[in-house]
């Protein structure tokens, strides 16, 4: 049996299987977050968010060269989906070599084993194929599935290192394995991670294994990860900045002259270095400098962030155009750091005699002057964290409310009185704390949670924040379950449908066990390197990166290198099985019984379960909930947006399909810094830059991120505009001084006013004929908080310059925080208020005035669903929240209509709204009520009656699985509980007392007997 063929045959076969699984079950298009900004930035090359993946880029460019527009994401999934199949067969090939040197210790290859080895392999790539969070990622246009692919041609790297090391040409394995390090670092830093298992294969190649090498080959394996992430990475540009600063600012030449100079003469050293090493015959440092270059010229892909930033495309982020920001934005100091070894808990004070301390400096490019100018000269602006309540392993360290009250949760928090500088007391978490939060939260939450979602099974699709309820593994084992998450023979119809509820009953788990262990006894050098790569790129990610609790997204994405060494794992514990059995039978019939049982076992089970769950095909909703957001605002809007999911589609759609290129998207979030506000100013393809009043020096970072409110007692409103120029103002009267020292712009009122100019908002549409008695002379409103963010004094000055000539819109999702108060003057006419110069009439309680001819054009005409209205697509928890807003929109405007006195409309939008939106799509909640009571105000009963059973059917059988708890798990659901029970009392005095004629007037009261019955029966004890 020719093994190597066989190999190429095996490997090329999964291969193609994992082709085909990711192109048929992909996205079509855009995914939600950061999906779109990934896709708009290979496609038209521009700036994505820091660190930037400009590798990334450029091959998805390359792509998107032989497609239209309008299926350039097409294109970019594409990219995803072949580097995941790539990565498939890496996989293939690394697990036949490992299993391959296992089985050559019990003598040489034969038929058996030969087949034993490429079953394992089967079994191994084809369960990793099938996985949830490589399938996940392998189906949409992200970075994550082509770092997989380097990691994975790494690893496959090592291997063949291994196999001929000590021979001639082994080093160039070495050289490929550094430049494909290179090369990764332009598409995420996780590939950086492999590099500890590669140092413990390599020193152990030589070496005995005991306690003193392995701490030794530790140290080399930090250092050298140290070396490449803290030193070769920011470290090469940090010497760069050297120069630039002194060729620019001292020598007055132009600027990226000393840039530019470095970079000649880093080449002509290291070029030098190499033949001088080479003629010399110095093989070990010739080897080493022969990796730092190859490293460097992957590395090298940053120089098109840089140039692309040069060129101002519309989505530049964080404006690397020169080496000082650019330094910034490979640091992602955009996005703050957390503590690692030692540092400030969440309740540290600062230190009472020096709170604050000098950052580094910020370096900003004067183009006027032709200098770097340093905007923080001299300010002490960075946190200075009390000493003495400070600590080691500072785990509970985030300050924001409610992460403070999720880490006393999570760690069970008590607390010990330490006494500050200050001579006050603190009671700061113990280390036994922050160790709790390590392991309940940041390991167990954040990775041991994710990793039992592959290898035992998933509970649901729905996000958890620790609730036992939503978001668990599942294994398919109903005593275990039952025992963990209740008694699972009593959890809803709607649970049990969940496409998200995967079991595999620990059948992959099982295997991998028995692999690993496996290993360790035949193999424990090989099994020390599986184990560092596993730890490095799972739980260590969490050890340093510190997250805080509270996640706005599932993160199990990024563990996916660490579920790789599993599968790796599986196939092992496979060929366990194969030697076990073969003494037991036929070693042939021994090793295809294992491979076909344990194929059943594992890929086959997964990949059943986990099917339906992972299809996205024919799913356009992130691209159509774009176009709606859009579409909701009138020609050439400015339009207000806050998070990833109301901004990333948004841009997809503007700079990939050129759709509604005219409506300016703001991003609140990012409007707190300069670089987005100069680029927000800037003319983006037909839409004119954002009006402005303040002048560049006004908005620079450092100068008004955070500006104060001292009410002078000014009596009324003061007008907008006014109040831009008293910040405007340099006089020592327009400063106040803060308890650093430092003089800064301050507001002296939260009261302000915008004038109106009655002709001209009637003249340009924005304002309706039938509105146009209602128009005030001036808006008046407050702002409710003792200080003004960037983000806000921009959105102020936006309105003190725009004098009514473009429509502003706020995006529903911004939250209330976000519209400074001017809620009173809001429209809603889709997915987005306008502000309008009338005081809204809101009839419902909601925000904003109903504008019923606008919304029925948006909702019924305009709006477009996604394949929802196909009722065949799946929708995840993030697809089903958004429709929330959909379903109130549509119940809003038929009560509109049915105040109006036009059931006629009233009907038909709620009508539409079950339509786009059907039941088997995304499934009916609490949200559904209105538009039931619509139907009832409009004796449609039938279609209200369905609407009603399904709810009280859905909330009895959740009310009834909450009484069926004890103990703790009971107490823990009690919100839910209550929730519930309101839910299910409102429906039943709306069907039953509000709307008599509805016919379930007697069924209703014997339903509310039969759950008080429930309820009163049930101990929770």
């Amino acid at each position: 049996m020719n093994y190597k063929l066989l190999n190429n045959i095996l490997g090329w076969t999964v291969w193609a299987i994992a082709s085909a699984v990711y192109l048929l079950t992909m996205e079509p298009t855009s995914s939600f977050w950061d999906c779109g900004e990934f896709i708009a930035t290979a496609y038209n090359l521009e700036v994505g968010h820091p660190p930037g993946a400009p590798l990334f880029m450029l091959i998805g460019r390359f792509f998107t060269m032989f497609t239209s527009a309008e299926n350039a994401a097409l294109a970019i999934n594409t990219l995803s989906a072949l580097s995941s199949s790539f990565t498939i067969l890496f996989l293939f090939w690394s697990i036949t070599a490992i299993v391959k040197k296992l089985a050559l210790k019990s003598g040489e290859l034969t038929q058996a084993k030969i087949i034993a080895i490429m079953g394992s392999a089967l079994v191994g790539s084809l369960a990793y194929m099938f996985s949830d969070s490589f399938w996940f990622s392998a189906v949409e246009g992200e970075v994550y599935a082509m770092s997989s692919l380097f990691t994975a041609v790494v690893f496959w790297a090592i291997l063949k290192w291994d196999a001929v090391s000590g021979e001639s040409h082994s080093t160039r394995w070495m050289v490929l394995i550094a430049y494909l390090m290179g090369l990764s670092i332009g598409v995420h830093l996780l590939n950086l991670l492999a590099i500890p298992a590669m140092v413990f294969l390599f020193y152990f190649k030589t070496k005995e294994l005991n306690f003193k090498n392995f701490f030794i080959a530790g140290f080399y394996s930090v250092l050298i990860l140290g070396v490449v992430q803290f030193g070769i990475i920011p470290g090469t540009y940090k010497i760069g900045s050297i120069f630039e600063l002194l060729f620019v600012n001292s020598f007055g030449l132009p600027f990226h002259s000393g840039l530019l100079f470095y970079v000649i003469v880093l080449i002509a050293l290291v070029s030098y270095a190499l033949y001088y090493t080479q003629k010399k015959g110095k093989v070990l440092l010739n080897t080493i400098l022969l990796c730092f270059s190859v490293i460097l010229i992957g590395y090298s892909t940053y120089a098109v962030i840089m140039t692309r930033s040069a060129a101002n495309p519309p989505m530049d982020e964080n404006n690397p155009e020169n080496v000082f920001s650019l330094i910034s934005y490979l640091n992602r100091e955009q996005y703050g750091s957390a503590p690692f070894l030692t540092g400030q808990f969440f309740n540290t004070p600062l230190d009472a005699s020096e709170p604050y301390k000098a950052g580094k400096p910020v370096y900003y490019q004067n183009k006027q002057t032709g200098k770097y100018e340093i905007t923080n000269k001299g300010e002490k602006n960075e946190p200075n964290y009390d000493s003495k309540t400070s600590g080691f392993m500072p785990r509970m360290w985030s300050s924001q409310g409610h992460h403070v009250e999720a880490y006393k949760q999570w760690s069970n928090y008590k607390g010990k009185n330490v006494k500050a500088s200050n001579g006050e007391t603190i009671k700061i978490p113990t280390f036994g704390e922050n160790l709790a939060f390590l392991f309940n939260y940041q390991w167990g939450h954040l990775y041991w949670r994710y990793f039992m979602w592959n290898f035992v099974g998933r509970q649901n699709d729905i996000q958890s924040q620790g609730e036992f309820i939503n978001g668990s593994w599942l294994s398919g084992i109903d005593a275990i379950d039952s025992a963990r998450l209740g008694d699972q023979s009593l959890i809803t119809t709607l649970a049990k449908n969940n496409h998200g509820r995967n079991v595999y009953f620990f059948l992959p788990l099982i295997l991998g066990i028995i692999g690993l262990i496996y290993q360790f006894i035949k193999d424990p050098k090989d099994w020390l390197m599986l184990g560092l790569l596993f730890f490095f790129t799972g739980m260590a990610i969490n050890f340093y990166t510190n997250p805080p609790p509270l996640q706005p997204r599932e993160r199990d994405y990024a563990y996916v290198g660490s579920f790789y060494v599993f599968a790796i794992w599986i196939a092992v514990g496979v060929y366990a099985l194969y030697e076990i059995m073969s003494k037991k039978m036929p070693q042939v019939i021994s090793a295809v019984a294992v491979t076909v049982v344990s194929l059943l076992a594992a890929p086959v089970l997964m990949g059943t379960q986990n099917w339906d769950d992972h299809d996205r095909s024919n799913r356009y909703t992130a691209r159509d909930f774009a176009k709606n957001y859009l579409n909701s605002c009138a020609p050439n809007a400015i339009l207000f947006t806050n998070g990833d999911n109301d901004t990333f589609p948004l841009w997809y759609v503007q700079e990939v399909e050129g759709y509604r290129t005219d409506v300016r998207v703001v991003n609140l979030s990012l409007l707190n810094t300069d670089w987005y506000i100069e680029q927000m100013r800037r003319k983006a393809w037909i839409s004119d830059g954002i009006p402005q009043l303040l002048p560049e020096y006004k908005i620079r970072q450092g100068t008004n991120d955070y500006l104060p409110i001292f009410d002078r007692g000014i009596a009324g409103h003061v007008d907008v505009k006014e109040a831009i120029e008293f910040v405007m103002d340099d006089s020592p009267k327009s400063k106040v001084g803060l308890s650093s020292g430092k003089q800064v712009d301050f507001f002296p009122t939260k009261n302000f006013s915008l004038k109106v100019d009655k002709q001209k908002v009637i003249a340009n549409g924005t304002v309706s004929a039938d509105r146009a008695d209602r128009v005030l002379d001036k808006l008046d409103w407050t702002i409710e908080k003792n200080y003004i963010m960037k983000n806000d004094l921009i959105i102020l000055d936006i309105l003190a310059a725009n004098n009514w000539e473009r429509p502003i819109y706020f995006a529903i999702t911004t939250g209330n925080e976000a519209y400074i108060g001017l809620t009173p003057y809001f429209q809603l006419e889709g997915l987005a208020y306008r502000l309008v110069p009338y005081k809204a009439q809101s009839y419902d309680g909601q925000t904003g005035e109903v504008n019923a001819e606008i919304m029925y054009d948006n909702l019924v005409n305009k709006f477009v669903w996604g394949g929802m209205e196909k009722g065949n697509i799946y929708m995840d928890e993030n697809n089903r929240r958004m429709c929330m807003n959909f379903r109130n929109n549509f119940a809003r405007l038929a009560e509109e209509y049915h105040r109006l006195g036009k059931p006629e409309k009233a009907k038909e939008v709620l009508d539409h709204c079950v339509k786009v939106m059907p039941e088997q799509v995304v499934e009916y909640n609490y949200f559904m009520i209105a538009i039931a009571e619509s139907y009832y105000k409009l004796k449609d009963y039938k279609k209200g009656n369905e609407i009603v059973k399904s709810l009280i059917n859905q909330y009895d059988e959740e009310l009834r699985f909450f009484n069926s708890l004890k103990g703790d798990k009971r107490r823990s659901v009690q919100t839910e509980m209550d929730r519930s029970k309101y839910i299910l009392q409102q429906l039943i005095i709306m069907s039953s007392e509000r709307y008599k004629e509805s016919g379930l007037a007697t069924e209703m009261a014997d339903k509310f007997q039969q759950i008080n019955e429930s309820i009163s029966t049930q101990s929770p004890f």
